[in-house]
């Protein structure tokens, strides 16, 4: 049987590649390779033109790590340590997620992933979590990921996918939720208290991770969420 197709958004960041130094829309390969073990046939969803109505031809949804979400969009001013925000990307993001959530599309969002859904669900974002929790363990230096524990709620959907009541988790974020998003349950956090994971009652498969699975070897929510595709998909 065909592979689900599994829709996964990107960055649009300057590059080099070959000769060539240049914008360019990119994404960790790791997240394609995780799609395609799982069982899937990943397509890389550049912010550009209108990608909402691309849920009607995919049958799960990926959205990625990157930048800051604009503050704006939760009623806040910028913090002097939010960057990287691409407002282009939150305005293609966020109307994908939308359009994900209305058809209860399979979701997983991973990092900034979680953010935006959280804040397009009416939550908030901490803006700088080193100063909430008082270390900057979530995000060491640049390009170093941290290596903390996250608790997960029993019970939960994740705790089913992950099948533990802990796990390893490589973080790389400044940010976190702060209010959380109309129907998100918390199901995963880390022993200073950060939101690590979310899920949504209600809704097949829509799930939310802070840190970055992609990073690692084990790829338990990539299959979760490509047998969720492939169940709900009409062959």
């Amino acid at each position: 049987m065909p592979r689900p197709v599994i829709g996964i958004t990107c960055y649009v960041e300057p590059a080099a590649f070959t000769v060539w130094r240049m914008p360019a829309a990119l994404l960790p390969y790791t997240y394609v390779e995780h799609v395609v073990r799982a069982g899937g046939q990943p397509v890389i969803l550049p912010p550009a033109g209108d990608p909402a109505p691309l849920v009607e031809r995919l049958d799960g949804l990926i959205v990625a790590g990157g930048g800051d979400v604009d503050p704006g969009r939760y009623g806040e001013q910028p913090h002097h340590q939010t960057g990287y925000v691409r407002k282009f990307r939150d305005e293609a993001e966020f109307e994908l997620v939308g359009a994900a959530l209305e058809a209860e599309l399979p979701f997983l969002g991973i990092c900034r992933g979680l953010q935006v859904l959280n804040v397009s669900l009416g939550g908030s974002l901490h803006q700088h979590l080193p100063d909430v929790v008082g270390h900057s363990g979530h995000s060491p230096a640049p390009g170093e990921f941290g290596h903390l524990p996250v608790r997960l709620a029993p019970g939960s959907a994740i705790a089913g996918v992950l099948g533990a009541e802990e796990a390893a988790a490589a973080h790389y974020h400044h940010q976190a939720t702060d209010r959380l998003g109309e129907g998100l349950a918390v199901s995963a956090t880390s022993d200073d208290g950060t939101v690590e994971a979310v899920e949504l009652a209600g809704h097949p498969f829509t799930l939310g991770v802070q840190w970055h699975p992609e990073a690692g070897q084990e790829g338990h929510l990539f299959e979760a969420l490509v047998a969720a595709a492939s169940a709900g998909r009409s062959w």
